[in-house]
């Protein structure tokens, strides 16, 4: 990274739909979360360059309930806003996706700190997702939202609807407004002001390679809006080879001394013969913009495409140094699970999972199958880059074949290759490769290893581009293939009919399809980027 730049992606990974906010000398980042858990992470800095986890809006059992939510349902689109003394966090929970219908709520929780604590959820309304709050110099506070419409015949992206809000009442009060519609897929609305216009930001074209992001002007809230005469403000989908695609769904911040970013979403596509696919997700970008004479904003250079370098602010002069990774090597000696962990649909519980049982070791009991939107026993984290191994090593025994436990790279339930330990009739415990590609279930038993002799199991994922690898080992040295070379890139919302919208995970579950939940002891994990052959050479 070049001194006094910011490098992107700031937050590689699945890490979609961000919220920026400035207090002060300091700065808040938050990101959908979706089906996993805790809900709603939030990182913090104070320069743009380097953040930090500053922790999770929603970590608590009795504040989310995600069982039985669909793939890439939960929490969507969270927007952080400061009013009066304290945070604000609107976001949606959508609980139906893939059909007409879009069941979700939308709610607020407010914290003095963006620590917390935080209030309880307050209900806001169901009328569509992405909500956002402006507070108006005169004290109100707006919320806004897109409106979704399931009727056959009507554009289901209905337009960006504005009400008020009454934080006495805790409630919204008088009728919503539509203040503005557009024959291209609009949402993600913003408002902020300047100079005298309220500026409407807009998600618009959708998620994926048509994405963008839109402004529009009124001299009034409640408009009527004119679109920014030149069109998108950022966008990549007229340069496919770029390296960051489907940017998108942005919010702006202003720094203490004038100088003004955009966050927005965008992905690091890999090449396949079926082409490019993002098995990354969406990742967290920020990009400098600079208003115009004529009041509308634009990217610093002039263009429309991300830039994978940006000065930060203060000028390119400033040292900064690099940003700081997350711990690239678990022990699960602590008390708790590091926060760059995360669960799926449910908080981690001691009736399955934890670290204290066998000291040292991340014991995890079996539970549901990997197919279940309910009460699986699997903790995992987010792939940051496409060229890494990830090692564990487990000691576990198996007695029957409904007893499982192992590394898993994961998309979603529909979509995942597992290495997987179990017991085979007359083999002893056994070792192979399963997968659920979108939505049907195979198995590998050819590559098969018996492995009832060895005391430990050594388990290894490596990706490389859009190939992904498994072996084993019996003491960390010796490593065996398991498995064929698997294409990686099915784990993108690139691959499949199903609408998905999250990112690539890699951890470890256990299964016990006996109701017994047999324990499955993990003593550590490791993380280790791998180099990039275009800059080595090889």
């Amino acid at each position: 990274m070049t001194a006094g730049h910011i490098s992107n992606p700031v937050l590689p990974g699945f890490h979609p739909d961000p919220s920026i906010l400035r207090v002060g000398a300091d700065y808040y980042l938050a990101t959908s979360t979706f089906e996993w858990f805790p809900g709603l992470p939030v990182h913090h800095s104070t320069d743009l360059v380097h953040w930090r986890p500053a922790g999770h809006v929603l970590d608590r059992a009795d504040l989310l309930d995600l069982r039985g939510v669909p793939d890439s349902g939960g929490v969507w689109a969270p927007s952080l806003s400061y009013h009066e003394g304290r945070f604000w966090m609107v976001y949606s929970v959508v609980r139906t996706v893939g059909s007409p219908y879009k069941d979700l709520d939308n709610h607020l929780m407010t914290a003095e700190s963006i620590e917390g604590p935080w209030s309880d959820p307050i209900f806001l309304n169901s009328s569509g997702f992405d909500p956002s709050f402006f507070h108006d110099e005169d004290g109100r506070s707006w919320l806004l939202n897109m409106q979704w419409d399931p009727r056959e015949g009507h554009p289901s992206f209905a337009g960006i609807l504005l009400q008020e809000y009454d934080a006495q009442k805790q409630a919204l009060i008088g009728a919503p407004r539509t203040i503005l519609t557009h024959e291209e897929l609009i949402e993600g609305p913003n408002v902020y002001r300047q100079g005298g216009w309220y500026y409407l930001m807009l998600a618009e074209g959708g998620t994926g390679w048509n994405h963008g992001i839109l402004m529009a002007r009124s001299r009034e809230l409640a408009g009527p809006y004119e679109l920014d005469p030149r069109g998108s403000l950022l966008t990549t989908r007229d340069i496919p080879d770029w390296p960051l695609q489907k940017a998108g769904h942005g919010e702006l911040v202003c720094t203490e001394a004038g100088e003004w970013y955009l966050a927005h979403l965008a992905s690091r596509p890999v090449a396949t013969p079926d082409g490019p696919r993002c098995v990354l997700g969406r990742e967290t970008c920020l990009q400098r913009v600079t208003w115009t004479d004529d009041g509308w904003l634009r990217l610093a250079d002039g263009g429309r495409r991300p830039s994978l370098e940006v000065v930060a602010p203060g000028g390119a002069d400033r040292p900064t140094g690099a940003p700081v990774k997350a711990a690239e090597h678990d022990d699960f000696d602590g008390p708790a699970l590091p926060g760059h962990w995360s669960t799926l649909r449910v908080p981690a519980a001691p009736d399955w999972l934890t670290l204290d049982e066998r000291p040292g070791h991340l014991r995890l009991r079996g539970r549901q199958s990997p197919h279940s939107r309910y009460g699986q026993s699997l903790v995992a984290r987010r792939l940051t880059s496409v060229r890494c191994e990830m090692t564990t090593v487990v000691d576990f025994r198996p007695a029957h074949f409904t007893q499982l436990a192992g590394l898993i790279c994961w998309y979603d339930t529909t979509q995942h290759y597992y290495l997987r330990l179990t017991h085979a009739e007359g083999r002893g415990r056994v070792l192979g490769v399963v997968q659920t590609d979108d939505g049907a279930y195979g198995e590998f038993p050819d590559s098969e290893l018996v492995v009832d002799d060895w005391p430990l199991v050594h388990l290894r994922a490596r990706f490389d581009g859009a190939e992904l690898r498994f072996s084993a080992s019996p003491d960390g040295t010796d490593w065996r293939p398991v498995g064929p070379v698997l294409d990686a890139s099915r784990l993108s919302d690139d691959y499949g009919e199903r609408l998905r919208f999250t990112g690539a995970f890699v951890g470890v579950c256990a299964q016990d399809l006996g109701g017994t939940r047999a324990p499955a002891d993990f003593d550590w994990f490791d993380v280790r980027e791998l180099p990039d052959p275009s800059e080595t050479g090889c």
